[in-house]
């Protein structure tokens, strides 16, 4: 295939072509090679995202998301490559639980990996026999699956970790320093108020502390605080951020009620303006979704019955590509393409991902950024049916390819789907179509 005069994230208009699954040149007036040949002038192509913290919830859970579901959610947004956490029923914790997982990602139309946990019987031996993308989200506070563990078990599990040569993900919360006096409230804020800035503060320190006396690399996960994001940076150690914390604070909490609840909270806006710049200007390495659904039927409970968690691969590049179409942001499409593709790519050592050059894997997104949309959850494709960006203006892409292969495209307005092989054409139903 070759992709004719494309637009690039810095502005440079190329032709991209694809030979297998990989891309085999870019450059300017590429003569055509008995192949197919697309137009896309006006539009720009962007690296797929590699999304470094996913919950697609199997096993265990498959009524909140599966591999299927999860991946062409994903693949509509312009996901080409997920990780998936620990913390599913049984949790990734040995091989035997690793390898039970990987039999599920079968289902996926993109490409995966897979992080381990730790729990008290963890077994670190068999767990970093396979191909473990890293370890985490070490919790080092409990939220969905109740891991989280204690400050020996979390020293020891680093330095095993850091001699396997694998990154540490750590979800970084302090229960010490939650505030147990708005445990009596009631209301939507309840949470954030509970889980405090400063409970990240104190756990983004205690982490990056630990790892700097052992060697450990550590990857701080869903960063809500500057306070947080200023100690990771200030210790060598790497951050991502959610879409939700970039774009939602407290304010949003009295239309989202318990469907704001989220580990770490939604923090006041002020706090989040300051995250925002901190993504703007670099600081911030990725951005990452922690996709985390429930139903409806769980999320529609009181404030301390709900569960913690909010849907958002789908979603994720076509907000960010929105806000780098607006003039008057701070975020432009270079740093769009760090945040969700180059920088992951070279965090988790992913050489083969993450660019539009020779060589690597033709992981491609294809949009029109003059084209935006707004969100509607009954639109979207995760299995849970509801979004925290209800409304919001979004640029989706017109087509995601993976390793070669086109599995999704929006076909004169209707969803299609394909698997790895380029086949077996699905709609938004699930059913084959010609």
């Amino acid at each position: 295939m070759l992709i004719r005069s494309a637009t690039l994230a810095d502005g440079r208009q190329r032709d991209v072509r694809v030979r297998g699954e990989t891309i085999a040149e870019v450059g300017r007036g590429l003569s055509d090679d008995d192949e197919r040949t697309v137009d896309v002038s006006g539009k720009r192509l962007f690296p797929g995202m590699i999304d470094a913290h996913v919950h697609f919830r199997q096993p265990g859970y498959p009524h909140k998301e599966t591999w299927e579901t999860g991946s062409r959610a994903a693949a509509a947004g312009g996901v080409t490559c997920v990780v998936d956490q620990p913390n599913t029923d049984p949790p990734t914790v040995d091989g035997g639980t690793f390898d039970e997982k990987v039999a599920f990602t079968a289902d996926s139309i993109i490409d995966w990996g897979i992080n381990g946990g730790v729990t008290a019987d963890w077994d670190p031996e068999s767990l970093f026999s396979r191909r473990l993308f890293a370890l985490g989200e070490v919790f080092l506070a409990d939220s969905t699956g109740d891991m989280g563990i204690e400050r020996d078990l979390f020293e020891d599990a680093l330095a095993a970790a850091t001699d396997a040569g694998v990154t540490v993900t750590v979800h970084a919360e302090d229960a010490d320093h939650f505030n147990d006096d708005a445990t009596v409230r009631d209301d939507a804020d309840a949470w954030s108020a509970y889980r405090t800035a400063e409970a990240e503060e104190r756990a983004v320190r205690r982490a990056c502390d630990a790892a700097q006396q052992v060697g450990a690399r550590i990857h701080i996960a869903h960063t809500s605080t500057p306070e947080g994001i200023d100690i990771a940076a200030d210790a060598g150690m790497t951050t991502e951020v959610t879409p939700h914390h970039l774009l939602l604070s407290r304010r949003d909490l009295g239309d989202l009620d318990t469907y704001g609840r989220i580990n770490p909270p939604l923090r006041r806006e002020k706090r989040r303006r300051e995250v925002y710049n901190r993504v703007a200007d670099g600081t911030v390495d990725m951005i990452a979704t922690d996709h985390a659904p429930h139903t409806i039927a769980e999320k529609d409970a009181g404030i301390w019955d709900a569960p913690s968690g909010v849907p958002g691969v789908e979603t994720a590049l076509a907000l960010l590509l929105a806000e780098a179409a607006d003039p008057d942001t701070t975020l432009g499409y270079e740093r769009v393409r760090d945040l969700t593709a180059t920088n992951p790519a070279s965090v988790f050592d992913i050489p083969q991902k993450g660019a539009i050059e020779p060589g690597k894997d033709a992981d491609l997104v294809l949009v029109d950024t003059t084209e935006t949309t707004e969100i509607r959850a009954d639109e979207c494709h995760t299995a849970c049916s509801w979004t925290p960006f209800e409304g919001f203006d979004a640029v989706f892409p017109e087509w995601t390819m993976v390793r070669g292969t086109t599995v999704f495209e929006r076909d004169r307005g209707e969803d299609v789907f394909y698997d790895h092989a380029g086949e077996n054409a699905r709609d938004a139903d699930g059913e084959l179509v010609d």
